[in-house]
Formats: structure tokens, C-alpha cells, sequence
């Protein structure tokens, strides 16, 4: 007689012993996943196990799956009986009733050490039942075989449960009112509002407010501890804003960006050696008419009678000038619009 191509001649009675071994612990242990059988529990300590949950347990809905991972640490000369993982397409029963709890993959991998060998499974299971309001479901408590063969070579069996997540399964349409305090279950979770794109709009809005601010600060401090804020024509203005529009005052105004304007240069300049300003601070050129005039007016004061002064010898015209020559030392551009003199 002749068996799928071997003879029995063929066939190692050692080889038929093992294979009758491998199929007596999965009936055994698919009767024990069913139910049918009970076997004792196994020791302690010798399986260590970690579940890897979803993130939720809320929402779910008919045709969503629920991704689950068990790793199972098992300890030597104990082992996994492989085929006691759960089945796909095998849907669960409670009290011999269909729970609508179907598992739709299942994987296992198996890593091997010198005192132990860690077993992941891998399951997704898929919901399907539905309700017209929302139902509590759960993934169910799944039993391992765990097999040993002890001295006399004979195997012995063990189970090893891992408890059930529960989680909430919605209807996919809500008839009639629903009242949210009735329906507040611990399982919801708080409602939050998600407010991520809002703090990201204030936060871009803070940062340009604090950089708009720090400009302003910069351009109309009178602070010298600012960058460039200790710079001679800066020093000058803030001078020149204390001093009265009296003569005495023009004479101490004038006299002060005499000083601002030779440090500038690192050199004495004169009416006649403006170019030589221009030449080292590039920036200048923008009020090179203006440094023209301050020397006029610088000789008006000095050195002439003063029926002979003209709007320019002021506060006013002073204090401008002062400004535009310190956002010239900054590299701003200075506001030309205050060039003209007042009228006596």
C-alpha cells in the first residue's frame, strides 16, 4: 500500500512517533484554546509577558481592527507550543455566543537565548458587530500552551493566560437624542480640544512682536548698552535732547558733534575736508549736503555777528541733524524730510 508516494517500508518509525507526538499537543492544545480541556496553570516564573495595547479604546467601529502584541518570555527547557496561538479567521464565543470579535492575522516570531526564548505574536482583530448605541467589547483572554518534557521524557502541558483589553465599540448612526451626562463613561476620556495650530500661530505672533519691539528699541532707544547705541552721533543726540534752545545751548550742541563728528572720521574734519568723512564712512554720503551746512552754521555761530544766524543754528535743526547722522552710523537711511531749516 502506497502513501502520497512513500511506502510504508520507507517510513522511520521514529519519524512516525514524532509526527504522531506533534499532532496529539495541537489537538490538545486547540482543545484547550476552545475550552474543552483545562490544564493547570504554569509555574511561576517561568513565563514573563508584556502586551503592547492600542493607543485607544474608544470609537471603534464594524470593520475596524485592533492591532494587539504579546511577547512572551519563556524560560528553558519550557517552550511555546506553537500552534496554541490563536487562529486566523476564528471568531470568538462567550458563553457559546458569537461577541463579533474576529481575529483576521496572526503572526509569531521567535528569538532563541542562552536561558530563555522570547515568543511575539502579532494580532489584529476585526469588530464585527455593530449596535444603535454605543456597547462595551473586548478582546478576550487568550490561553498559550506551554510544554516541558520532564525526566521520565514524557510532555506535559501548562496554560498560560493573558487577560482581556476591553475597549468600546460605537454605532456607525445615532437615532434619536443623546445626552452627553448620561453617556459618560470612564472609558471616553476627558474631551479635549486640540489647540495646536492656534499655539502655533501666537508663537510665530511672539516672536515677530518681540523682534518688532527689539527694532523699535533700537531705532528710538537711548540706551548704549544696545549694540552700536554707544556710537558718537548716538552719544551726541542724547546730549544734545538735554540742552535748552538758548545760544548758550546751539553753542554746546554744535560744539558736541564737532566732537562726534572728529571721532567718526579718527581725524579733525572741516568744511573743506568733508570728502575725507565720506571717503572713510561710505554710509555718510546720504548727508554729506548736510554736514555742508552744519559747518556754515557752525561758522555763523562762532565767528560771525548773530543777526547773521539762520534757521539752521537751532535746537530743532540740530536735534534732526544729529538723528540722521546716527542712523547713518547705523546703516539705516536717515529721514530727509527734517532737512529744511525752520523760519526764524
Amino acid at each position: 500500500m502506497k502513501l502520497t508516494g512513500m511506502t510504508f517500508k520507507n517510513i522511520n518509525f521514529k519519524q512516525l512517533i514524532c509526527l504522531a507526538s506533534m499532532l496529539l499537543v495541537s489537538q490538545y492544545a486547540f482543545a484547550v484554546a476552545e475550552g474543552d480541556v483545562k490544564l493547570e496553570d504554569v509555574p511561576e516564573g517561568v513565563v514573563t509577558v508584556k502586551t503592547t495595547e492600542p493607543e485607544r479604546n474608544v470609537g471603534y467601529t464594524v470593520g475596524d481592527v485592533i492591532h494587539r502584541t504579546i511577547t512572551l518570555n519563556v524560560k528553558k527547557p519550557y517552550a511555546l507550543v506553537e500552534t496554541s496561538i490563536p487562529i486566523v479567521g476564528y471568531e470568538r464565543r462567550w458563553k457559546g455566543k458569537l461577541v463579533g470579535i474576529d481575529v483576521s492575522a496572526s503572526s509569531l516570531k521567535k528569538e532563541e537565548a542562552s536561558s530563555s526564548t522570547t515568543y511575539t505574536i502579532d494580532l489584529d482583530y476585526q469588530v464585527l458587530t455593530n449596535a444603535i448605541t454605543a456597547k462595551p467589547g473586548a478582546l478576550p483572554s487568550e490561553y498559550f500552551t506551554i510544554k516541558v518534557i520532564d525526566k521520565a521524557g514524557k510532555i506535559r502541558l501548562f496554560q498560560y493566560r493573558v487577560d482581556s483589553w476591553n475597549f468600546r465599540i460605537s454605532p456607525l448612526a445615532v437615532f434619536g437624542a443623546v445626552k452627553i451626562e448620561q453617556d459618560m463613561s470612564g472609558m471616553r476620556g476627558p474631551l479635549v480640544l486640540v489647540a495646536d495650530d492656534q499655539i502655533h500661530i501666537r508663537n510665530i505672533a511672539a516672536v515677530i512682536l518681540a523682534l518688532a519691539l527689539l527694532g523699535l528699541l533700537y531705532i528710538l532707544g537711548n540706551r548704549a548698552w544696545l549694540p552700536r547705541m554707544g556710537s558718537p552721533f548716538a552719544k551726541a543726540l542724547r546730549d544734545i535732547r538735554k540742552l535748552p534752545d538758548t545760544t548758550e545751548g546751539i553753542m554746546q550742541a554744535i560744539s558736541r558733534l564737532h566732537l562726534a563728528i572728529n571721532k567718526t572720521a579718527e581725524q579733525a574734519i572741516f568744511k573743506g575736508t568733508i570728502h575725507q568723512l565720506v571717503a572713510k564712512k561710505p554710509a555718510f554720503a546720504a548727508i554729506e549736503k548736510d554736514l555742508e551746512t552744519f559747518f556754515e552754521a557752525s561758522r555763523h555761530v562762532f565767528f560771525e555777528a548773530p543777526s547773521q544766524a539762520s534757521g539752521h543754528t537751532s535746537i530743532a535743526w540740530l536735534k534732526a541733524f544729529a538723528r540722521r547722522a546716527r542712523d547713518c552710523e547705523r546703516g539705516l537711511t536717515p529721514d530727509m524730510q527734517s532737512r529744511t531749516p525752520p523760519s526764524n
